[in-house]
């Protein structure tokens, strides 16, 4: 297939050179900055641009990578003189009626983290799709199904919970992660010495529910220790509040 992306970031950087091992063609990317641009063209080919105008006017896939916020503004300006081409996004939150009156669209939903430097195995992650007709879903399948193994049909609707549910799962969580450091500088520590602690965790939910995997003096809301762990935060008032808030979330699901 030829495709072109929108769009030079994390994710399309990963996508991009997915598709590109699998054999794809790279037809051009866009980015708002050409040195963007170019730095992932000199790992998938294709033509770099920061001018959406210039882009091909024939590919079998336009993919949007972009920040949400960008679609609405961004989408107008490719449409032009390619009304007839298949356009995605690949956003989590946003419904596939950004597209408007587009003829054919829909969504390719990675749902990863993803970072320009540390490469991923596709063929692992869980991949949503979504379009408004058969041959928009049929070409959003084939780019899927060219990189993932695991590869669903979802609802706007539901990919919208779906992402709410990934940023619990990812964004909070690596957020705690960095509070955790936060607490370790503070006193000399690396963060590296939680390492065995965050693997076993993230390994214990594979073998079962993270309701019953959850330890701890939430659970069984031992105030004793929490307080005394709050004190410790006596000048992290937010940090505390955090503290009090999901410590109340974890006991109250451990009693559910």
């Amino acid at each position: 297939m030829e495709i072109v992306f929108v769009g030079a970031g994390r994710l399309a950087t990963q996508f991009a050179k997915a598709l590109h091992r699998k054999g794809h063609t790279i037809q051009a990317v866009y980015s708002r900055t050409m040195e963007s641009a170019q730095a992932l063209c000199s790992m998938v080919g294709g033509v770099p641009t920061d001018d959406i105008a210039s882009l091909p006017l024939y590919a079998d896939a336009y993919i949007l990578a972009v920040k949400d916020s960008a679609l609405p503004t961004i989408i107008p300006q490719l449409v032009k003189d390619r009304e007839q081409r298949p356009m995605f996004h690949t956003a989590g939150s946003v419904p596939m009626s950004v597209f408007g009156d587009v003829r054919h669209h829909g969504v390719i939903y990675p749902m990863q983290t993803f970072s320009k430097e540390r490469d991923v195995d596709f063929s692992h992650i869980p991949v949503f799709i979504e379009a408004n007709n058969y041959l928009a879903l049929h070409i959003a399948n084939m780019v899927a199904t060219a990189v993932s193994d695991h590869v669903t049909e979802l609802s706007s609707d539901d990919r919208r919970h779906l992402h709410l549910a990934a940023v619990f799962a990812n964004n909070f969580a690596n957020h705690c992660f960095t509070l955790s450091a936060h607490l370790l500088e503070k006193h000399g520590l690396t963060f590296d010495v939680m390492l065995p602690l965050i693997e076993e965790t993230a390994a214990k939910v594979h073998a079962m529910h993270p309701r019953k995997a959850q330890t701890g003096p939430a659970v069984r809301y031992d105030e004793q220790v929490m307080e005394a762990q709050k004190a410790l935060m006596a000048d992290e008032p937010l940090m505390q509040q955090i503290y009090e808030l999901m410590s109340k979330s974890i006991h109250k699901e451990a009693d559910d």
